[in-house]
Formats: structure tokens, C-alpha cells, sequence
């Protein structure tokens, strides 16, 4: 029987990261080798399972990626900006598939996986879901149809924990509305409003960041203009959604040559 891939998680503690956690164990398809945390980390040295909660999983949380990923064949990756750009460098040396769920990235930070693509494999999206992805395809569509006499708003609503706005998932959302009226998203975006603004610029594409409870995850793209609007709209209630796309996205990632890719390459859009 052919030995199943060796997947490490990195920020294994987080939400995401212990959903990836639950999703790898689960699957059929792969093992989980490691999972990774940040130095200092009240994790570092324990058992895995006793950590989560559970019985024994006989992994033991480790600071040092650079190890980890030397056995591995996958690195899947929702941390914070910082630590993504030094674990694609690591995942590159390896060869491993590094899979990047992280948002909140710069263009410094794009530039430096850029460079660890022209070693392995990259597959970078602000939301790994099926049906966001979908949504990204049908607002490109839908945006190309309606001239700018339809005004794009992206609206999106998480959790009072997230740290970054607007979310990855509403500037994917936002760069394919631009796309699809063929132009670039930092010429025509609004995402500051407050006191006595002016009116809206046409064309713009305006966002707005809802964050409170335990929302996991909206967003609507509204095309509205005078007399009627059209409402496309994406709610995730379960964070496996985003486990399960990233562990699809591993896999798919395993027979990829380097570069850098993203979910409409993984779902063949």
C-alpha cells in the first residue's frame, strides 16, 4: 500500500490550525507528521492530543519548522503574515507544497513568496471554500455584464477575534469585481468612510467590515442601482469548509510542478 503524504500544520493552537488538525486525522488520504507553534508557546513539548484535549496522538508540538518540513510533503498554513513568509522560505528548501490560508498580506510579503514559487508549489487564497470560490467566479460575470451604472459594494461579517479588514475573502471578492469591469483594485477601492465623505465615486468599489460574536464568516456583493440591486451572498457557518478546501488543495498540490496557484486552479475554473 502507498505510504499516505506527511502534512504539518503550523500555527496548530489557532481555530483553523486545529480544525486542519481534525480534518487531516480524519482523512484517508494523508497523515498528519507535526504540527508547529510559535516559540514560547505554552504547546512546545507537549503531546498533541493532551493539548486539544484528548488521548495521546503521539505528536509533540515543536517550535522548529525547519525539521518538520523536512519530512513533509505539505505545510498548511493560516498564521499571521510574518511567520507565513518564513515558512514558505522553509517549505520551498524542503520542496513541500505550502498552502496559505493566511490573509492580511503586503506586497512586501507577496514578493517574498513569490520567490519561494520558483522553488515549490504556493496555493495562496483568502478563502479556500467551494462555494466562495464559486461566488468569486460569479461576481467576475456579473460585474463584466453591468456597466457603472450598478455600484459594487463588498460587505463582509466575522468573528470579534479577527484581526485584519477587510477580510481575504472580501479582496477576492473585490479584485474580481475589478477584473471583471477591467480595472486594478487599488484604483477604484473605498474603504474608509467616515464623517462627511462626498458622495460615491462611480465606479468605486466600496467594502464594509462587520466583526462581533462568533460569526465565522459573511459576505455579500451587492450591485445596486437607481431602482433595483442584485445580491450575491456566501454564509459559512463551520470552519471545516475551510479545512476541508485546504486539505483538497494539499492533495491537488502534490502533482503541481513550482508556482503559484490558487483554488480556481485547484476546483479547475
Amino acid at each position: 500500500m502507498t505510504e499516505l503524504p506527511n502534512f504539518v500544520v503550523t500555527g496548530a493552537s489557532g481555530r483553523m490550525g486545529q480544525m486542519l488538525i481534525e480534518t487531516i486525522t480524519a482523512s484517508d488520504k494523508a497523515r498528519l507528521s507535526a504540527a508547529i507553534e510559535r516559540p514560547g508557546h505554552d504547546w512546545i513539548g507537549r503531546d498533541l492530543g493532551d493539548c486539544m484535549g484528548g488521548a495521546a496522538r503521539g505528536i509533540i508540538v515543536t517550535d522548529d519548522p525547519l525539521e518538520a518540513f523536512a519530512s513533509a510533503q505539505a505545510v498548511l498554513d493560516f498564521t499571521s503574515p510574518a511567520a507565513t513568509v518564513e515558512f514558505s522560505a522553509l517549505a520551498a528548501q524542503a520542496r513541500a507544497v505550502h498552502v496559505i490560508g493566511t490573509t492580511g498580506l503586503e506586497a512586501a510579503h507577496l514578493d517574498r513568496i513569490a520567490a519561494a514559487a520558483r522553488h515549490a508549489a504556493i496555493i495562496r487564497a483568502g478563502n479556500m471554500s467551494l462555494g466562495v470560490n464559486l461566488l468569486v467566479q460569479l461576481t467576475k460575470k456579473v460585474a463584466a455584464a453591468l456597466d457603472e451604472d450598478f455600484d459594487i459594494e463588498v460587505i463582509e461579517a466575522h468573528h470579534r477575534h479577527k484581526v485584519d479588514a477587510p477580510s481575504g475573502t472580501a479582496l477576492m471578492l473585490g479584485a474580481a469585481a475589478a477584473e471583471g469591469r477591467g480595472v486594478a483594485l487599488d484604483q477604484v477601492s473605498d474603504r474608509g468612510r467616515d464623517g462627511i465623505t462626498g458622495p460615491r465615486g462611480r465606479g468605486h468599489i466600496g467594502f464594509s467590515a462587520i466583526r462581533g460574536g462568533d460569526i465565522v464568516g459573511e459576505h455579500d456583493v451587492v450591485f445596486a442601482a437607481d431602482g433595483e440591486r442584485l445580491i450575491l451572498r456566501h454564509i459559512a457557518t463551520d470552519r471545516a469548509i475551510f479545512a476541508r478546501g485546504a486539505v483538497k488543495a494539499a492533495l491537488w498540490g502534490l502533482d503541481q510542478g513550482p508556482g503559484e496557484y490558487d483554488m480556481a486552479d485547484v476546483l479547475g475554473f
